[in-house]
């Protein structure tokens, strides 16, 4: 018998290898992001958008960033200390090369950003909406301004002097601070001083105008022309306004529940140290010496290449909030024209949304369509005898949220209602927690999902008995169901009574409850197991077809896409003569038309008015197989998170989703 040789051994091994990757048709995720968020900026630079709308894209790629920031590259910094990092499977960098190649890409973006801003105001400026500045004030503005600083802001805010006996405070995350260099009463080395700026007030002041104006100030400014009276006897020999973005990539599930201890207490006491995590990068809005930038930089423990100075206000998410003082005359020159979503031409709103559900089904497409159906739907549910629970999946909701008044009425009127409500959609805590409870106290039955693993779908499903029979409407969406984001996100809901659906989705909230996540269904394709074999095998589908010389089409409309092993399945059906159709409006990973790998794929972004949100997966050339789905083809969403992807089996809804998706290509 032959012994193989260790060359032989070698060899053998050396076949069993993967080959290497191919890193030819990828991309770095975090570059494709900021190009994404470029393109948010290039609507602010479109003179085809209403003059105030461009200034609002421009607070948005802001808010953008921040939160990028945050998550992306404060997870990435953390990596980035550890002794082994780990290489993306898309451009093959470490994290410490990520978090270099982002920060090189920073100052570009933020001098467009910049620049951008200053030219709209300037416009706003000359038709009547004026934002005053501490060195153009008027005589008339400066009165004004002292006298507001004296009488609402000196009793309210809190100088600090940082020296031995006052050491430099936690800088809470973007909350904004005026900074300072003080010259001391001795001849001691200069100090710094520190004043944050109250979150508790209204950051917009108005100002005396003429008739058919509108003049603001900032509270940071009001504070800013009144300096000098700020710190007795110390004198500022400088002032800018300091931002600090910290760290937010913390993991709920990873940081340990303690024994016996509630789950929302455990997200509260984690929402409290995100505030005091690492700081990421620090702005800065104003002119500071030397040796004050350094005194922050050191205190905060940031490199030179983590401040970025600007000349501008930090935070523009108030210009939303002056929206609604824009003077009449000018608000159909510079606002978009009220937008009014239409009714749904397959829905009676005079009649019952159930019986009309349970002839047909029905597709909403909000914002063009009103989300009213759905809400009305639930509320009937809550007061009809026949329903006997309701059971709903929720990650987002609205502040003021008419649906979860709805569930509260049904668990006061003796319904069964379950509610699995997402604690850890970030940003939404606070608020998930506060409707958690009401909930709960309104009776009904609030669950947290599977330790690890977010409950990112959404999906809801009513249960009625008629005489001795059930009968079960499911409603599934690609959207939160938010009553306040339905206006602005483009999304699909799916309102069915089709039988396997329901009985999958009855088995969903089963499954739920006793946290498992390896179920089996016959239609939905649920994450983490079960919703990546679906698009593969579609994909898979479409390959055969070329392969056999027939006609084969993939169509993916997504937010973003970042999974390699679909990656490199959407390159081997470019391949074999797929064409593959996508629309990805955040971050993609592929590269088209790379020849010999991706050529036979088209990708395009869609910024707008509104935000691209939905999620569809169609197989065919003629869309024979169409899916919906909560899901981006992420790899933290197609085996990280608990998604749904479901079919589209209704004829004519089937075709209002391929003439969405014709509309969408043209």
């Amino acid at each position: 018998m032959h012994m193989p040789s260790k060359i032989e051994k070698k060899q053998a091994a050396a076949k069993l290898r993967k080959p290497p990757r191919d890193f030819s048709y990828t991309q770095n995720r975090e570059l494709s992001w900021l190009r994404f968020d470029n393109r948010v900026l290039d609507e602010a630079f479109d003179e085809t958008v209403p003059l105030f709308e461009r200034l609002k894209f421009v607070s948005i790629f802001e808010s953008n960033l921040d939160e990028f920031l945050m998550v992306r590259v404060g997870g990435l910094s953390d990596l980035a200390e550890l002794k082994k990092q780990p290489v993306d499977n898309k451009s093959n960098m470490t994290a410490s090369e990520q978090v270099e190649a982002v920060v090189a890409e920073l100052p570009g973006l933020l001098d467009r950003w910049e620049s951008i801003f200053k030219s709209i105001e300037g416009k706003l400026d000359t038709l009547g909406v004026h934002r005053a500045r501490v060195d153009s004030l008027t005589p008339e503005e400066r009165t004004f301004v002292t006298r507001y600083f004296q009488a609402y802001v000196s009793p309210v805010i809190s100088p600090l002097v940082i020296d031995p006996r006052h050491p430099f405070p936690n800088l809470r995350n973007g909350a904004l601070y005026l900074a300072c260099g003080l010259d001391g009463v001795t001849d001691e080395e200069s100090l710094l001083g520190l004043i944050e700026i109250p979150a508790s007030m209204n950051r917009v002041v108005e100002i005396p105008s003429p008739t058919g104006t509108y003049s603001y100030i900032l509270l940071e400014d009001v504070i800013l022309a009144c300096l000098d009276s700020c710190f007795g006897s110390y004198k500022p020999l400088d002032r800018a306004l300091i931002r600090v973005t910290r760290n937010a990539d913390i993991d709920p599930d990873g940081e340990g529940v303690e024994e016996e201890e509630d789950y929302r207490q455990h997200m509260k006491r984690i929402l409290k140290k995100r505030l005091r995590l690492q700081p990421v990068v620090l702005a800065v809005s104003g002119s500071l010496e030397k040796q004050t930038l350094k005194t922050i930089r050191k205190a905060l423990e940031l490199s030179r290449r983590s401040v970025f100075t600007c000349d501008i206000p930090l935070n523009l998410g108030y210009v939303f909030g002056i929206e609604g003082k824009i003077p009449e005359h000018l608000r159909n020159e510079l606002l978009f024209t009220p937008f009014k979503p239409q009714p749904n031409p397959t829905i009676d709103m005079t009649r019952s949304i159930r019986e009309q559900v349970l002839q047909h089904d029905k597709l909403l497409f909000y914002p063009y369509e009103a989300m009213n159906p759905f809400l009305d739907l639930v509320h009937e549910a809550a007061y009809d005898p026949e329903c006997i629970s309701l059971r709903i999946t929720l990650y987002r909701v609205a502040k003021q949220s008419r649906l979860c008044e709805s569930l509260i009425d049904a668990a006061e009127n003796g319904k069964e209602v379950t509610v699995l409500m997402e604690l850890r959609a970030r940003f939404d805590e606070q608020n998930n927690i506060e409707w958690a409870e009401r909930l709960e106290e309104a009776g009904c039955t609030v669950i947290y999902g599977s330790e690890g693993f977010k409950c990112h779908s959404k999906i809801c499903q009513l249960t009625y008995r008629e005489g001795m029979a059930l009968t079960r409407l499911t409603l599934l969406g690609t959207g939160n169901f938010n009553e306040k984001t339905a206006k602005l996100y483009s999304d699909f809901m799916l309102m069915t009574a089709h039988p396997g659906i329901g009985e999958d989705a009855n088995l969903f909230f089963r499954n739920l409850s006793l946290g498992n996540l390896r179920g089996d269904y016959r239609f939905l394709g649920v994450a983490p197991v079960g919703l990546k074999p679906l698009i593969m095998r579609g994909l898979d589908r479409e390959i055969q077809r070329a392969l056999a010389g027939e006609p084969a089409r993939v169509f993916f409309k997504l937010n973003s896409l970042t999974d390699r092993e679909v990656i490199d399945k959407i390159a081997e059906a470019s391949c074999a003569g797929v064409r593959v159709d996508m629309i990805i409006r955040g971050i993609s990973c592929l590269k088209p038309g790379v020849p010999g790998k991706t050529e036979n794929v088209h990708v395009r972004s869609i910024v707008g008015r509104f935000l691209e949100h939905a999620r569809v997966y169609a197989f065919g050339v003629d869309s024979d197989m169409i899916y919906l789905s909560s899901a981006d083809m992420m790899t933290r969403n197609t085996e990280h998170r608990v998604e749904i992807a479901f079919p589209v089996l209704d004829p004519t809804c089937r075709a209002l989703v391929h003439e969405y998706m014709g509309m969408q290509l043209r």
